[in-house]
């Protein structure tokens, strides 16, 4: 077990049950290089706390937002998506505490992103079941709101995929299309990467937990690209 006393002070948490804690930041392909360990992988707890971390988001929103439903779906999503939890967690240095195996300890980019974000979740689950759903929103309050003040002020709310179909449409009159380029995974834990096209060509690419959402980053990423073009 490894000496996880330091990330419990970052996180700003005192865990009752550690090897709960612990279990939260093994990854799936950690058990097989190490099939005698007495604990199993992250993705329940991962599963628990995305309902969690979406419930306390939600609640928060609603009471201090007077915005229709869409536009609060969309501030939602943009705290809770891959990119968001993520840049999260390696503020938190999860990373540095991570169980994986020797070749997923090698994933960089997106990939990484993907484990950081679902290690992020199953965190929060352990935090919901060892000490409340109270410190899980405060827990919420302190690492992730902030990040409201930016997409508030830079406006990244706005549905990557409407922005980018948007400027396509006034570009070149064509409305952007999506293909699922791969897809991996149990059914409870996917991982899609998509492509955004224009007509045949490919412009970006997204990875998601979703269809949706791996749309999303593509569209996002397109629109990060600096010379678009058919």
């Amino acid at each position: 077990m490894k000496d996880l006393s330091n990330l419990e002070e970052t996180l700003g948490i005192k865990f009752k049950n550690k090897n709960l804690f612990e279990q939260s930041l093994i990854h799936r392909s950690y058990l097989n290089e190490h099939p005698d360990s007495s604990l199993t992988h992250n993705e329940r707890l991962e599963f628990l706390g995305d309902a969690v971390l979406e419930l306390i988001i939600t609640k928060f929103l609603y009471k201090n937002f007077n915005k229709p439903e869409g536009e609060l779906t969309s501030l939602r999503s943009s705290l809770v998506n891959t990119k968001s939890l993520s840049e999260t967690a390696s503020k938190l240095e999860i990373n540095n505490y991570l169980y994986l195996s020797k070749g997923e300890s090698k994933s960089k980019g997106k990939a990484r992103e993907v484990i950081l974000a679902n290690t992020l979740e199953a965190i929060i689950g352990t935090i919901y079941l060892d000490r409340g759903f109270i410190a899980a929103e405060k827990f919420i309050a302190k690492h992730l709101l902030p990040r409201l003040d930016i997409i508030l002020k830079q406006k990244l709310y706005k549905d990557p995929k409407s922005h980018f179909q948007e400027i396509t449409q006034s570009k070149f009159k064509i409305t952007p299309n999506y293909k699922v380029i791969e897809e991996s995974g149990p059914d409870h834990n996917k991982k899609f990467i998509i492509g955004a096209y224009l007509q045949k060509k490919l412009i970006a690419t997204g990875i998601g937990k979703s269809k949706q959402e791996a749309e999303t980053n593509a569209a996002e990423n397109a629109l990060k690209s600096k010379n678009i073009t058919i």
